[in-house]
């Protein structure tokens, strides 16, 4: 295995949501509340499938985070019911997106511990997608923000955006090492640009960030705990 002497790292970076701090279980206790809310028009798998086209055709449009989550539902809601929703429904749609906003921030196992052994040894970042306010908010409210010397919102985590975010950071791919839960945007981009990566699975993880093959390459590391990155790391 690969020491860090011999990948030459500077900038271990970091992915927020059910990598730091849970998430998307927020998501999906909502989701089970709207289609709740909506179970007079339709199925709960068909709520859900709905629901989840529509994130994604406005993806583009909204982007990632709560916000864009609750313009989603609201879409949801008048095509689900043909327009015809009450005006009742949507103030429930928008006080479930006030209450996801609100959530307590629950740091994952092992999180602090890792961060405060890394700290000080290379230059810690947050690389995240989601809304810029609400990411700010959470990494504030989780006290971790001591631990970064700099905290990336990105639009997305296509190769583009990592390469963008090495040249803020005036590094090169290999000098790059990347720690997430999603295999699609926290490891692929970053073993194309030619970086590191670590997939830290979380017990669940939103459909859209899913990936049906298995991932090789030689600078790719899989833990169960985010703690076994100090195996290389430290």
């Amino acid at each position: 295995m690969q020491k860090p002497y011999k990948m030459n790292l500077k900038v271990i970076a970091f992915d927020a949501d059910d990598t730091l701090f849970v998430n998307e279980p927020y998501f999906q206790e909502t989701e089970e509340k709207f289609c709740g809310l909506m179970s007079d028009y339709l199925s709960h798998q068909g709520i859900s499938q709905e629901l989840f086209k529509i994130e994604i055709d406005n993806l583009k449009i909204y982007g990632y985070g709560i916000k864009a989550y609750i313009l989603s539902m609201i879409e949801a809601a008048m095509k689900i019911s043909n327009n015809t929703i009450p005006v009742e429904v949507i103030e429930k749609i928008i006080e479930y997106g006030k209450e996801l906003l609100e959530k307590p921030i629950e740091l994952l196992d092992g999180v602090e511990e890792t961060l405060q052994t890394l700290h000080g040894k290379y230059k810690l970042v947050v690389a995240t997608k989601g809304d810029l306010l609400d990411q700010r908010r959470k990494l504030h409210n989780s006290g971790l923000g001591q631990y970064f010397h700099h905290i990336e919102v990105m639009s997305d985590k296509q190769e583009r955006d990592y390469s963008d975010l090495m040249k803020r950071l005036e590094i090169q791919p290999e000098e790059f090492f990347m720690i997430g839960n999603s295999l699609k945007s926290d490891v692929l981009p970053v073993l194309a640009l030619g970086g590191h990566a670590v997939h830290i699975p979380f017990h669940t993880t939103w459909a859209h960030e899913r990936i049906d093959f298995k991932v090789e390459h030689e600078n790719f590391y899989t833990f169960e705990k985010i703690t076994n990155v100090l195996k290389i790391l430290s």
